[in-house]
């Protein structure tokens, strides 16, 4: 991909979209139309999905306006899991679909961060979306920092989940990045991701990534195409530049010395 203003020789390949690797997801927590339109005229290149955060689609009164911005531009927008699980939970599934269909929404997310929902089900949930033509994102994770899950666990929902037709699963971490895959301080939990990576092929993974540091450690381990998620609208142009070492934190990382 060469979208630059300039020319600057021996930058990492990035993958062209429509792309299934280097995904950039990015959290729309609530945008207006000219933010979202400054996001679309700016950033379009570099993002391929933005979530509407949790219920926040509830409440936009731009709603149908944004999502034809977003769709104009190339950026699939998708409503987050959080308002799944709100019809799920209330039994309202039949409404949810029909939901989607009003907004001829593309793109599913399923999760199970806020309400418990049995796996078998959760997987059951994402092979009928799958069936009905959606891309499926689903969620492994909880939003709860005091359940942790072990890494075996981790790989097995996970795995699961893409075996049930999800076309990748994202790494839980809040808007914040102090859950999931971090610690309560936002510090990666290395040992897990390189256990988790070590049965699950990186590329159908979405890491949530909204600190600045979690971008650019996953960037340096996994490569300028690792996929990152829930990343702020305005930070989508600095997580690209780190994806091209054209930042501080990865400038070295795809560039020899001397």
């Amino acid at each position: 991909m060469s979208s630059g203003n300039f020319f600057l020789p021996n930058l990492p390949e990035r993958i062209d979209k429509p792309r299934t690797s280097g995904l950039t997801m990015v959290m729309d927590k609530g945008l207006g139309i000219h933010a979202a339109t400054d996001l679309a005229t700016n950033a379009a290149p570099y993002v391929d999905f933005v979530k509407l955060g949790w219920c926040t689609a509830y409440l936009t009164r731009s709603l149908e306006d944004k999502l034809r911005i977003y769709r104009s531009a190339g950026m699939e927008p998708y409503f987050g899991g959080t308002l799944w699980e709100a019809f799920y939970i209330r039994g309202a599934e039949v409404e949810f679909y029909r939901l989607l269909d009003r907004y001829s929404m593309r793109v599913v997310e399923v999760s199970d961060g806020s309400v418990e929902v049995p796996h078998e089900e959760k997987l059951r949930w994402i092979d009928s979306f799958r069936q009905r033509g959606y891309t499926v994102l689903s969620e492994v994770g909880s939003k709860d920092a005091n359940k942790v899950l072990p890494p075996f666990r981790w790989i097995e929902l996970i795995r699961a989940e893409l075996e049930a037709g999800s076309s990748w699963v994202i790494a839980e971490a809040r808007e914040s990045g102090t859950v999931g895959m971090y610690r309560s301080t936002g510090e990666v939990r290395e040992g897990l991701v390189e256990e988790v990576v070590h049965a699950i092929p990186v590329e159908r993974l979405i890491f949530e990534a909204p600190q600045r540091a979690q971008q650019a450690w996953f960037i340096r381990r996994f490569g300028t195409n690792v996929n990152l998620g829930n990343i702020a609208p305005e930070d989508s142009i600095s997580v690209e530049t780190m994806r091209l070492g054209l930042r501080g934190d990865t400038f070295w990382s795809f560039l020899e010395r001397g």
